[in-house]
């Protein structure tokens, strides 16, 4: 009796516990190799925009989570295209060369879709050569399309107060930056909010919480395409 016994337990052994164990191994792989292969369909699916800007876009003098850029994630998700992930990497006061100086590590860091370049009103405010902004501007935006990122120009004004010549090649500066390179281009930032005097800050430079609203409007119809 016990040496039946012995016998059917190695039997039981020989075609069942290791064919089981083979399936069971094959099942765990196959669910391993499922969840890799959907970790790199979603790695692969995400995109960043990265905005690098000045005070426009850090939200200088509001709460930052209501700025523009803020408002384009919550829109983002809204219109179902939460596999974008926005990058503000806005600083109040910046130049165009200080945006420059930043841009290589950031390309490197996020490896962005979408470059946003809002910088230039403090080059202007400055009085700063429009050459020098031109070559800045053109500068990034060659690097950001050499790591195969679309580039969107956001222009700006200048008060009239710096005079008709400067203040007219700073608008064409931003114009002939665009029109000599494949990028989306967006003349005026602050088009129906800077001449509203309930839509800007005291200074009469930066756009008030009422206004992000408006901004995120004049910036999305130039994104949207390119979601």
């Amino acid at each position: 009796m016990t040496e039946r016994f012995s016998a059917y337990r190695c039997i039981f052994q020989q075609n069942i516990i290791r064919p089981v164990t083979l399936v069971l191994i094959g099942l765990a792989f196959a669910v391993c190799s499922s969840t890799l292969a959907t970790a790199t369909e979603s790695q692969k699916d995400s995109h960043t925009i990265l905005v690098l800007g000045d005070s426009i876009s850090a939200g200088y003098g509001i709460d930052i989570e209501r700025g523009w850029v803020s408002l384009l994630q919550e829109k983002l998700k809204a219109e179902k295209y939460d596999h974008y992930k926005v990058v503000n990497a806005s600083i109040s006061g910046n130049t165009t060369g200080d945006g420059l100086s930043r841009l290589p590590k950031l390309l490197e860091e996020y490896s962005p879709t979408i470059v946003i370049v809002e910088l230039g009103g403090n080059d202007g405010l400055r009085g700063y050569p429009v050459k020098l902004m031109e070559k800045n501007l053109q500068t990034m935006i060659n690097l950001s399309q050499q790591q195969n990122a679309k580039v969107v120009l956001a222009g700006i004004e200048i008060p009239p107060n710096y005079g008709t010549r400067y203040t007219a090649l700073f608008r064409k500066t931003f114009q002939k930056v665009a029109s000599a390179n494949t990028v989306d281009y967006i003349p005026f930032i602050l088009e129906g909010i800077a001449l509203n005097p309930e839509l800007m800050q005291r200074d009469g430079i930066h756009p008030t919480e009422q206004a992000q609203p408006k901004l995120l409007d004049n910036i999305w119809g130039t994104l949207l395409p390119l979601l």
